[in-house]
């Protein structure tokens, strides 16, 4: 486990693929756990640790994770998280902006835009499903908007490297909209890709979060680092 960003409040760690974020059904220590021992450890904390899962990535993604150290920060937190911001103004004190890097093995027709689909999620199949959003089409049964925005950051031989900004925040919103747009994210199979990585992974970084600190009020900016499949383009 690496950490990012660590205060009083709030620690930011770095996800590996293959890692979950919160216990589930598998019964594989999730990440929650390996970070209250990490803070019980180094600070020498009698009894419970606590802490707050804020958000999760999905277990072949990797990157950035924030946590809550205590209960106040947990609040706000819950509450930031249910504000995506974009990147057409300032942040304000409600609102997250997280931005995420997709390796695609097509490349969108326009270099840059926003996407909008009806996400319906089948909790058997673990999966959601993309339909086509109008101003005035009916949603589906059990529809929730799901909306991003990508740009064209790279190209090599092979690949393209998006940058996604979320404005919702969905179950696999990211990996069911670019596959609904014919660029699959590489390694993932359940959404289109041809192959998997040999790793298991799904090429999805997180790669920056941004927000106020709810308690002190700072600016603050976390990347994720770079692994080796997103090494490959040069503009970074």
């Amino acid at each position: 486990m690496t950490v990012l960003y660590e205060d009083n409040h709030i620690i930011i760690v770095n996800k590996e693929s293959g890692e979950i974020v919160q216990g589930d059904k598998t019964g594989d220590t999730p990440l929650s756990d390996v970070v209250k021992a990490y803070i019980k450890e180094r600070h020498a904390k009698p009894g419970n640790v606590f802490l707050g899962v804020v958000h999760r990535l999905d277990r072949p993604v990797q990157g950035t994770v924030v946590f809550a150290k205590t209960s106040k920060a947990l609040t706000r937190l819950n509450s930031m998280f249910a504000h995506h911001a974009d990147n057409s103004g300032p942040l304000t004190p409600d609102e997250i902006r997280k931005t995420y890097w997709a390796v695609t093995r097509n490349t969108p027709r326009k270099p840059e835009g926003t996407l909008r689909h009806w996400l319906v999620r089948n909790e058997k199949q673990n999966k959601s499903y993309a339909t086509p959003w109008t101003p005035a089409g009916k949603p589906p049964r059990n529809a929730k908007l799901a909306e991003l925005h990508y740009r064209v950051i790279d190209r090599s031989d092979r690949y393209t490297l998006l940058e996604v900004e979320l404005l919702t925040g969905r179950h696999h919103q990211i990996r069911a909209q670019l596959a609904a747009m014919g660029c699959p994210i590489k390694g993932d199979l359940k959404y289109g890709a041809q192959r998997s990585n040999p790793d298991a992974s799904i090429s999805l970084l997180a790669r920056k979060v941004e927000f106020i600190h709810p308690v002190s009020k700072e600016h603050i900016k976390v990347e994720a680092p770079l692994t080796p499949q997103f090494k490959i383009f040069n503009k970074q």
